[in-house]
Formats: C-alpha cells, sequence, structure tokens
C-alpha cells in the first residue's frame, strides 16, 4: 500500500528567504515522506532582486506566485494574508515552512495558526531585542505561533527557552543560508573574471583586489533623507583609502535620488545577483552593511565586517566571527576600516553546525515529527 505523502509548502517573498529555502527544497526533493510546492509571495518583485535568485541557486521557478507586491508593513501583511487563507483554504498542507524575519513569514504564520496547519520556522530564535524592528515584531509572533522551531546557533534555542517555548519544539540545525553558499562558492569563485565587466567597473576598483563593499537597505538607515546623507558622507570618507563597491537596493537609490545625494566618490550598481556578490564578498577586504544574512556569511568567509547598526540578532557574529557593530559613531566607520585593513588576518572561527549540512538535518526532524 503506498503510504500517503505529507503536503509541505514552503513560504518565500524575499531575497534572503531563498538563500535559506534552497537547500531544503533540494534536500527534501523526491523525498519518500513529503511532496512539496514553493509559493513565493511577490514581496521582492524586482527582476534583480527575486528572479536572478531562483536562476542562480539553482531552484525550481515557484509553484506559485501571489504579486503581493509593495505596501506598508500592515498593507503589505495584510495582501499576503489574504492570498495565503485563500491558497491554504484549497491546498490544506499538513506543514508550511516559513523562514527568516520578513512580513511573508509572520503572514503565513498568522494564517496557518487560524487554519490549524502546523508551522516550522527556519531561523527561529533570533533576537535584537529592538522592538523598533519590524523584522523583531515578525520573528517573536512566528516563534510563538511555529509548531517546529529550528535555530542556527544556541543563542537561538536559550532566547526561544527564556521565552517559554518548550524544548520539545526546538531543534538546533545549524545554518541552512551557510549551506547554499558552501555549495556554490566553487561557482561564485569561477565568475570573479567576469566582474569588472558585468558591474561596469573602471580597473581603478579593483586595485589589486582592495576595494569595499557596502550595502544599505534597513528603513531605519535609508528612510530618512538626512541619515542616509549621513551614513553616506561616511562611505565616502571610506572612499579615501580604498574604492567602495555599493549595489544600490531599490528602496535605497530611490531615496538618493529624490533628495539629490551626491555619491560621485562611490561606485555605485544595480543589485548584483547571489554569485555576483557572493564573489564580491569573497574578494573585499572588508564589507559595511546592515544586512543580517551578510553578517553570516562574511563570518564564514573570515572577511571583515562593519555593521551600521547599534544591535544585531546574530550575535554569534560578534562573539566568535569576523563582525563588528558600528552604531551611530559614523566619523569613527572610516578609522574601523583602516584598522580592519591593518589587522593581520588570522584562522577565524566557525560556529557549531555552520557546515553546509543544516538542511539535511531538517529533514531529519520533519520526518520524525510530522
Amino acid at each position: 500500500m503506498r503510504r500517503h505523502l505529507k503536503k509541505l509548502v514552503h513560504i518565500v517573498g524575499a531575497r534572503p528567504n531563498f538563500m535559506k529555502a534552497a537547500p531544503l527544497v533540494f534536500a527534501l526533493k523526491g523525498h519518500a515522506l513529503f511532496q512539496q510546492k514553493l509559493v513565493h509571495t511577490g514581496q521582492h518583485y524586482d527582476a534583480n532582486m527575486s528572479d536572478v535568485f531562483f536562476t542562480q541557486l539553482g531552484m525550481p521557478l515557484p509553484d506559485v506566485n501571489l504579486n503581493a507586491g509593495s505596501g506598508s508593513h500592515a498593507v503589505q501583511t495584510a495582501q499576503i494574508m489574504i492570498k495565503l487563507d485563500e491558497l491554504f483554504q484549497a491546498e490544506r498542507p499538513d506543514c508550511v515552512i516559513v523562514y527568516g524575519d520578513v512580513n511573508s513569514t509572520v503572514a503565513a504564520a498568522l494564517v496557518c495558526a487560524k487554519l490549524q496547519i502546523k508551522v516550522a520556522h527556519v531561523e527561529a530564535g533570533l533576537r535584537s531585542f529592538d522592538l523598533s524592528m519590524p523584522e523583531e515584531i515578525n520573528r517573536m509572533v512566528t516563534d510563538r505561533l511555529a509548531d517546529l522551531l529550528f535555530t542556527p546557533s544556541e543563542d537561538g534555542d536559550r532566547n526561544l527557552q527564556r521565552e517559554g517555548v518548550v524544548k520539545e519544539k526546538i531543534y538546533l540545525v545549524g545554518n541552512l543560508m551557510i549551506d547554499t553558499l558552501v555549495r556554490l562558492m566553487g561557482q561564485a569563485s569561477a565568475r570573479w573574471s567576469e566582474m569588472p565587466q558585468t558591474l561596469q567597473l573602471t580597473p581603478d576598483s579593483w586595485h589589486a583586489g582592495r576595494f569595499a563593499l557596502a550595502t544599505l537597505h534597513r528603513p531605519v538607515n535609508v528612510d530618512d533623507p538626512a541619515r542616509l546623507r549621513a551614513l553616506l558622507a561616511a562611505l565616502e570618507q571610506v572612499a579615501t583609502q580604498l574604492p567602495v563597491i555599493f549595489p544600490v537596493h531599490p528602496r535605497t537609490r530611490r531615496v538618493i535620488e529624490d533628495a539629490g545625494i551626491d555619491t560621485s566618490r562611490l561606485k555605485l550598481t544595480a543589485p548584483v545577483g547571489y554569485l555576483d556578490f557572493l564573489a564580491l564578498q569573497q574578494r573585499s577586504s572588508v564589507v559595511i552593511t546592515d544586512s543580517g544574512g551578510i553578517q553570516e556569511e562574511t563570518t564564514y568567509l573570515g572577511v571583515p565586517c562593519l555593521t551600521l547598526r547599534t544591535n544585531t540578532e546574530r550575535p554569534v557574529t560578534t562573539e566568535i566571527g569576523t563582525n563588528r557593530l558600528i552604531g551611530d559613531d559614523l566619523p569613527a566607520l572610516a578609522g574601523e576600516v583602516k584598522q580592519a585593513l591593518q589587522r593581520e588576518k588570522k584562522p577565524h572561527t566557525v560556529p557549531p553546525l555552520w557546515d553546509g549540512k543544516a538542511a539535511q538535518r531538517v529533514v531529519e526532524v520533519m520526518a520524525a515529527r510530522l
């Protein structure tokens, strides 16, 4: 007699989700117990922010695209909830898998809670303890509603237990984003020779491979023109030491253009795909960012990372990784870059279970629990 397959639905909506979902999609492919569907909410709808990632990660195209689009946090979350409610009512999945801390994640968790559908949260337990961050609200709500919580590091387990989550729901599996990085590092390295032409950069940007890589996208940093102007001025000070390559998020570019901010000393580019960005990270002398995932990737790669935030939900990257928080001391950024360049590069430590096998551990748990 053929066994009834459990129906799993992956929910992705923004580029960090894709890197986390890809290894689990591959690990579940053809599994004897499960059938799976991939649902893209359309939270990131720009081709450079979405489509190119499916291609480069080798993921199957989504079975469903909800085309939710943009809007305020409330509007976007509500639109996704409405569309997911209709989908889940029709599909009745046995478990919905959500990733990270984006609006798509909390929207799916809320809909599932109302419909009594199990939720598995990949990257559970991370906390910045900063309730002004929309992502922190998303993390807390999702973790409260989830049935299976897969944590990337031990601090995640401690945070969840402190909040009253029973141990039986919590599984330390490692970092699925690192699974993707490990799998594709070789392909990223092979793209290095194409990079100057791809990004339309002049030869001086590659001054013996010596450059800084910058990203900015968090609303607290880019929505206020005065704050963004100050951040870009700090980056221009860094540019007096070495070229600063800055792939610009659409959200950030709009504010730069509307406010008429001068960025002539920076090497602005369009958003780049996963492989190109990984190639840039591998070769950069220092990375300057407000991204959570980049803090993790640079920790694995051993590349100095300076984070333009006062807190991080990934403390393991500052405790045993290469990450340093800059906070609001923007005039200190150029000095921190100088120190990072002068600091002798030593063998670095990778957090436990960041070994490229996290997805396998997730599948083992789900097979036992579902």
